[in-house]
Order: structure tokens, then sequence, then C-alpha cells
């Protein structure tokens, strides 16, 4: 899938974070301030070292307002992606030996390019996560969403017939598992998404939230930064804070 992720990540702002794909995906536990009955997996954006994603406060943020949430921040950088192997690695070095720890609920939790990383990870192992966190996903480049318009919106566009991923079809192999998630209520119940007014990606994003109820998708004044990205996590866990005790 290289070339044509890579293409659409060139609009992305700011330096590609880098990792040794030899060594295991790398991770910080950061434990939840009381017992924990969930975990919140979160996965970087373009620019973000694992360092960098500890550096901005993110797992202080989500547990201000999950207190019983321990949170694993991740390194799954670009060369990850670029290696082919990124979602595999994600599953079998970082959710599976989660799960088998007992959590009650696991959560993935992606910022851009990991935002995307969610959503094939939720296409490829369906049913394995609890829930998804998405700031600013990145959702493929301008043609497909080009197409998707022209078609009337995801509902009746035609993504013809399934094919394996790699480089010419991961974009509609993505969209073709998100039309799917017309079948699949309790993934559309489980799916918060935030993103910016004046951002890149506002307009792909807004072809995948009718899929999501209404109250699940947030738009804050902001851009594809850190600025936008901390303030936009918080909301999206108090919103489900609320409905969960509802």
């Amino acid at each position: 899938m290289l070339p044509a992720l890579l293409a659409g990540l060139l609009t992305l702002v700011g330096c590609v974070a880098g990792g040794d794909v030899t060594r295991p995906v790398p991770t910080t536990f950061v434990a939840a301030p009381q017992p924990a009955h969930r975990l919140v997996v979160m996965l970087p954006g373009r620019g973000d070292s694992l360092q960098g994603l500890n550096d901005t406060g993110i797992a202080a943020v989500i547990q201000q307002s999950w207190p019983d949430a321990d949170v694993l921040l991740t390194g799954l950088t670009m060369p990850f992606y670029q290696q082919g192997q990124a979602i595999e690695r994600l599953h079998d070095e970082v959710i599976a030996p989660a799960r088998r720890k007992g959590y009650a609920q696991v959560w993935l939790a992606g910022v851009s390019l990991g935002g995307m990383g969610a959503l094939l990870y939720d296409s490829q192992y369906p049913g394995r996560i609890n829930g998804l966190l998405l700031l600013s996903p990145y959702l493929g480049d301008d043609a497909i969403h080009e197409q998707i318009r022209e078609a009337g919106g995801l509902a009746a566009w035609q993504a013809g017939p399934p094919q394996a991923i790699g480089p010419d079809t991961f974009q509609r192999e993505l969209w073709r598992a998100l039309q799917g998630w017309s079948q699949r209520p309790q993934r559309t119940g489980s799916t918060w998404i935030a993103y910016g007014a004046d951002e890149p990606f506002r307009q792909p994003i807004e072809l995948m939230a009718p899929l999501l109820p209404a109250d699940h998708v947030v738009m804050l004044p902001g851009r594809h930064n850190w600025t936008l990205w901390k303030p936009a996590m918080q909301e999206l866990l108090e919103r489900e804070k609320r409905l969960r005790e509802l």
C-alpha cells in the first residue's frame, strides 16, 4: 500500500517520524490513576514519534475524563506502514497481548495517519476493538473522495468487486469497509470522530460523518495539530462518558 499512501500523506504538514522496524513496535504504558477496567491504545500521526506523542500529554487528557483507563502510547510510525505490515504488527504485538490481560474494554485511538491505521485495523480485525476515537483521520486522496461525491454519497457509491489491499486498492477497500458500517450498528455506536473547521481533511471526514450518530461527530475551531486534538479528545471522551451514564 506504500505508493498510494505516501502520495496522499505528502499533503500533511511536518516531518515524518522515524522508527526501527527490525524491533518490536515501541510503546509507553501509562497506568490509570484508579483501578483500570479499560485500555486506550493510541496511534501517532505522521510527524509524531513515541516520545513526541508522550510529550503532548494526551495520556493525561484521556485519564482526566476516563480515570479507569490505562493508556498505551505506541510508536507505530510511518516506517511500519512503509514496511507493509503495520496493521498485522499492531495486532500481534500490541492489541492481542493487551486482550490477554483481561481488560473489559480495549479502545483504539488515532490521530491523522493513526486514525487511518485504526480504521484499517478495524477492517482487517473486525470485532476486536470495543471503540474507536478518531482525531482528524487521514482517509485517502482526492480522487476517491470525488468518486464518492459524484455518486451522491457513500451509500450510493459502487465500490466494485472486493480486491486484495495493495498500492492501488487500499483506499477503495478502506471506503468499502466504511460503507459496510451500515450493517454494523455496534461499530457506528462506538466510534467517535473529531476534526477541525480549518484543516485539510475536513471534506473527506464529512463524507464519513453521516455513518455515525450526529452527537458522535465533533467539529471544533482549529487546524491539523495538537492545539486542536487535545481539547477534541477531551470532548469525545466526555460525550462518551455522558452517554454511558444515561
